[in-house]
Parts: C-alpha cells; structure tokens; sequence
C-alpha cells in the first residue's frame, strides 16, 4: 500500500467531519485540481453493523456514497479558492453499487473533478470506490462550497 500524503489526523485539518462519520484513513495521491485517490478500513466495530444487517454485514450504501463525498471534499479544500469554506453535499448522481463491502474490508476511492461552476462555487465530481480491486461503486456528487 502507498505511503500516505495525508493522515487522519491531517485529514481531520481540512474536512470537518468528525467520528464516528469521518470515514476516511489516509490520502495517497493528491492532485491539486485534478484527483484524489484515499484509503478507508471498514472497521467491524462499527455501531452501524448491529442493524445492518445482523449475521451478515454490510456496509450501508449510503456510507459509500459518503466516502465518495469526503474524499472529493479533500480534493476541492486543497485548492487555494476553497479554502477556508465549507463542502456542502448537494446531490448525486448516476450512483451504481455493483460489490457489497463487508465489515473488515479496505477500500480505496478515487476522485475527479468533471465540471465546476466557480462563479457559484459549485463542483461535480467522478467518484469511484475499489474494494479488493473491483469496482464496488461509482458516480457522480455535487458540492457547494461556502
């Protein structure tokens, strides 16, 4: 696995989500303006595996979208116009679930920036999350950035 770029501690400096919804371990790539690439360990103790769903786990597909979310909301923070502003998730689109993440697993999510209507500091993005090297989810989200 690469060396990280960013840690969670360093993460928690750029994104303001917090436990037990930062859902984000370590970024390895980072390019400014373009992509981001993060690591997240879908940690078995999570709370939410008790009703979801007991005696066969999995993780809630709208933890995966968020996945997608915080590491594009890594992404647009690192770009000097977004700083210090706030990402505010407004929509998503043409999301497909295509494997299940267990409890246990490591994911790796991809970002990209598609279009962005800076004027309105408004940003739709690519987002891809791997589990075990096969595609489990992608789409497109939506940020607003105030």
């Amino acid at each position: 696995m690469d060396q990280p770029i960013m840690t969670r501690e360093e993460i928690m400096e750029v994104i303001p989500h917090r436990d037990p919804m930062l859902l984000l371990d370590k970024i390895i790539r980072l390019e400014p303006e373009l992509s981001i690439e993060a690591i997240f360990y879908v940690d078995p103790e999570r709370d939410i595996f008790r009703g979801h769903f007991p005696g066969s786990p999995v993780l809630p597909g709208v933890y995966t979208v968020e996945i997608m979310a915080q590491a594009s909301d890594v992404l647009l923070l690192s770009m000097d116009r977004y700083q210090n502003t706030t990402p505010y998730f407004i929509g998503i689109d043409k999301v497909r679930f295509r494997e299940k993440i267990e409890p246990g697993d490591t994911v790796v999510v991809k970002s990209r920036i598609l279009r962005e209507r800076e004027e309105k500091g408004i940003v739709t993005l690519f987002a891809q999350v791997y589990n075990k090297e096969l595609l489990a989810c992608e789409g497109e989200v939506t940020l607003a950035m105030r």
